[in-house]
């Protein structure tokens, strides 16, 4: 394994971290195509960094290996969102131990003469490229995360297939909703940033959108649907993030997690249900949880172009040397920033911004 960030690689490891999200095929397809244009062979760690920890697990990968994957969702690679390689989980679950397994990786690289790391991955994998690339492991990030929060880039791939699987939802929950005049919550992921539920809010015409970045107020989600019942309109469609919470509430939590994970966020619809219903509401309220639907299923054709140009960067920068980056979405261009900045501070929904303008604007309730 070479410690240069300046010369290019000619055998490059190609992992997909974290949680899956739809495109993650098409940036491995763009990735390994336009790596073996550069001549550049490509071996691929299953299961993210479990296949750098653990034996036999990793595969060369060649154009036989990404025929066909295009329309395919999730990762031919798999994933994994608990191998975290400096608090890696060691032992039976419910009763493991956390370990830095960070040496095993850089033996597992050195071991298989691994140039450079390419990593496809949210916030903790690009952060992990990161330890890595300090440690002088030459490293590329491709950004995945359906809930687009990396401030870093535009856009993530696998964001518009999410919003698109939320849009659905939203509309077909509206023909019930009205039939039967009930309130419909609607329950979206998205921890601490709200863009799959502002966005898929505003394309599927819900009433109320309840946001991680500001606590609602209960009394004007009650005040709106009122105001609906008063003029005839018998039902409301709620969008509420999985983070989203009351004012002077917390996070409502199915997991409280175990060694080396976050919480698991979820039940927010279920308490807004409660709190309506405690409150008097008159109408039938029914929860709805979209859950793992929203990383499942066949990419969008966006989501599908954007994999491909965001793997196929990763290459090219990977063929010039140019280690310790990002590939990232501007505008319209595909590009790259450092590591170091991808990975600084979450792009979260501004109270203020235009979006939340728009809502407001059309009168959509945010909760504050």
């Amino acid at each position: 394994m070479s410690g240069s960030t300046t010369s290019a690689a000619r055998r490059v490891c190609l992992l997909t971290g974290g949680g899956d999200a739809p495109g993650l095929n098409a940036v491995i397809k763009g990735f390994v195509l336009r790596a073996l244009a550069h001549g550049i062979e490509v071996i691929g760690s299953q299961d993210g960094f479990e296949g750098l920890v653990e034996d036999g697990k990793l595969v060369l990968m060649d154009a036989a290996t990404v025929r066909g994957i295009l329309p395919r969702g999730g990762s031919i690679l798999g994933c994994s969102n608990r191998a975290n390689p400096f608090h890696y989980p060691v032992g039976p679950r419910g009763k493991e131990e956390l370990r830095d397994v960070s040496d095993v990786v850089l033996g597992r690289l050195r071991d298989n003469e691994i140039d450079a790391l390419v990593l496809a991955g949210g916030d903790g994998t690009l952060h992990f490229g990161q330890k890595f690339s300090e440690r002088g492991v030459p490293c590329v990030g491709v950004p995945k995360t359906i809930d687009n929060d990396l401030a870093a880039t535009d856009y993530t791939f696998g964001f518009d297939t999410a919003l698109d699987t939320a849009t659905w939802a939203i509309d077909t929950l509206h023909t019930t909703a009205a039939s039967h005049h009930r309130v419909m919550i609607l329950e979206v992921m998205g921890r601490y940033a709200g863009w799959i539920a502002l966005s898929a809010g505003l394309a599927g015409g819900a009433d109320v959108i309840l946001l991680p970045e500001v606590p609602y107020k209960l009394e004007r989600v009650l005040a709106r649907i009122k105001e609906r019942e008063r003029l005839e309109r018998r039902f409301t469609i709620i969008v509420v993030a999985e983070g989203a919470r009351p004012e002077g509430g917390d996070h409502a939590v199915l997991d409280p997690g175990h060694v080396g994970k976050l919480p698991r966020l979820g039940g927010a619809g279920e308490r807004l249900m409660q709190q309506l219903k405690e409150a008097g509401i008159q109408n039938e309220v029914r929860t709805t949880v979209l859950g793992h639907l929203q990383r499942g299923g066949s990419p969008s054709a966006f989501d599908r172009v954007l994999g491909l140009r965001m793997g196929a960067h990763a290459a090219d920068l990977c063929a010039r040397g140019d280690f310790g980056k990002m590939v990232c979405l501007r505008g319209t261009e595909i590009g790259e920033v450092p590591l170091a900045e991808a990975t600084r501070a979450p792009k979260l929904v501004d109270p203020n911004g235009q979006l939340v303008q728009t809502a407001r604007g059309i009168g959509v309730e945010l909760g504050f």
